[in-house]
């Protein structure tokens, strides 16, 4: 336990750049708080349609808002299966603090925790690059900074949503492999048991991130037989049962009730429907007026099935690989390249002026283009660096193990399609890997590149951060 708490502790040294990043990140939080307070504080019968009515940041979810207000698995089970579960005890706090207070306090509660789990992000990844990549603390500063001016990182720490839950998880684990691999430990059982069941227990995608990690820290010793069945095959066998149980036990209940009620009122819709066309028609043969019912509602059905698919929820979703209970996430169709030069590199990194923060499920479009420039000449400087220190690193274990985490991101969206309609969201996932990567480039003796180097990342940094730190602001006020 005493090691646990240890890593929490600010040292010394980490003090000043820990305190200046946690006052930005808390100001954001106050903007953000301030925004929705009148929305979201008042205690309401029906919590979920005033938080997905009135909550539009681009196509984050207010489930947690939900959750914690009244408890539930609205999460999607198997991507998320203990989420809900880790949500219970701040849903108790709410509880109590309703009726202490009279108002409905999860958005304090839910600032309170991705405050919590930003600021140790930022402090994680600054020791990564001081403790692992081996960086002065200047430019290990420079890229816990370079990391939060990313847009969608900077939205993650304060948006209701799981990213940046998981951007803490993920830079805890690359934190502790880092060290490993360094001084040449490895992972217990039990270690890697906790850190997959917390970090998968989020997002189970990034459950095989955590077996990445330990496969390049432990080396031979993770096909162990032993580790292989109790670190492995086991915590991942039952994390997909329990996600299972989950789904039958909490959600298909409620899938049976909401479609037995839905083909209710489709049934006392349609007999009011023939009614009214019944009265309106003139036709008094019973026969004659079924059939021209039947045709009347054909046209109908047909008219809402045209309209419904040129509508951006539809429209936007891309063709999937199939109709399966997983192939429907996938996404065929929609265009790699202007995804990852506009969505992927562009808008993860730099808002667009058009479209700010809007949703493509509801009015965005997939793809929009920056109005100057300059935003290109950004991005194509921070593939550059990212690219630049993958090179000088190459040798590196640790870095292998970033780019592997990185490709499993690449492989779902890009690969898969997953979400690539807006694969900005899942910045957190993966953008932590770039700031990393660059940090390499650092590791250089030649003092001059250095100097140079930081001069253009913290030209970069000063943009990154006013440039979407103006907009977002200008979204919230």
């Amino acid at each position: 336990m005493k090691k646990i708490l240890d890593i929490f502790r600010i040292r010394r040294e980490e003090r000043v750049v820990s305190l200046l990043a946690f006052l930005l990140l808390l100001v954001l939080t106050v903007i953000f708080l301030c925004s929705y307070y009148q929305q979201f504080t008042p205690i309401s019968g029906n919590s979920w349609q005033v938080f997905s009515r009135k909550f539009c940041i681009s196509g984050f979810d207010p489930i947690t808002y939900q959750v914690i207000t009244d408890w539930e698995t609205r999460y999607n089970v198997y991507r998320h299966p203990l989420l809900a579960f880790m949500m219970f005890p701040p849903y108790l706090l709410n509880q109590a603090l309703m009726a202490v207070t009279g108002i409905n306090c999860a958005i304090f509660i839910v600032a309170a925790i991705t405050l919590f789990c930003s600021f140790y992000s930022f402090v994680f990844m600054y020791r990564i690059c001081r403790e692992v990549i081996g960086i002065s603390h200047v430019d290990a500063a420079l890229m816990s900074f370079l990391l939060f001016g990313f847009a969608y990182v900077m939205l993650s720490a304060i948006v209701p949503d799981h990213f940046i839950f998981s951007m803490f998880m993920l830079l805890l684990v690359s934190y502790l492999a880092g060290r490993k691999i360094k001084h040449n430990r490895h992972f217990t059982i039990l270690q890697t048991i906790l850190l997959f069941v917390f970090t998968a227990g989020i997002s189970l995608n990034n459950g095989i991130k955590v077996f990445i990690a330990m496969l390049f820290t432990n080396g031979k010793r993770f096909f162990r037989p032993k580790y292989l069945v109790f670190a492995v095959a086991v915590p991942a066998a039952l994390m997909w049962a329990f996600a299972r149980w989950e789904y039958r036990v909490f959600v298909w209940p409620d899938e049976m009730a909401r479609k037995a009620q839905k083909k209710q009122l489709a049934e006392e819709k349609k007999k009011r429907d023939f009614q009214a066309f019944a009265d309106t028609s003139g036709i008094k043969d019973s026969v004659a007026l079924k059939k021209a019912f039947k045709a009347d509602q054909g046209r109908r059905m047909w008219a809402k099935y045209y309209s419904d698919h040129q509508k951006p929820w539809n429209k936007h979703a891309g063709k999937p690989l199939g109709k399966g209970e997983f192939m429907r996430w996938t996404d065929i169709s929609t265009s790699r390249s202007a995804s990852i030069v506009e969505n992927l590199f562009g808008e993860s990194a730099q808002l667009h002026s058009d479209y700010l923060l809007k949703d493509t499920l509801r009015s965005r479009p997939v793809i929009v283009k920056y109005r100057w420039v300059v935003n290109y000449v950004v991005e194509a400087v921070i593939v550059l660096l990212f690219i630049g220190g993958i090179i000088v690193g190459w040798r590196s274990r640790f870095l292998w193990l970033l780019l592997s985490c990185f490709a499993v991101d690449m492989g779902l969206h890009i690969g898969l399609g997953f979400g690539i309609n807006e694969v900005y969201i899942m910045a957190a996932h993966w953008m932590y890997v770039v700031p990393l990567c660059v940090a390499w480039l650092f590791t250089t003796t030649h003092e001059r590149l250095i100097v140079a180097l930081r001069v253009l990342v913290g030209v970069l940094i000063a943009w990154l951060w006013i440039y979407n730190g103006v907009l977002l602001i200008s979204y919230l006020a």
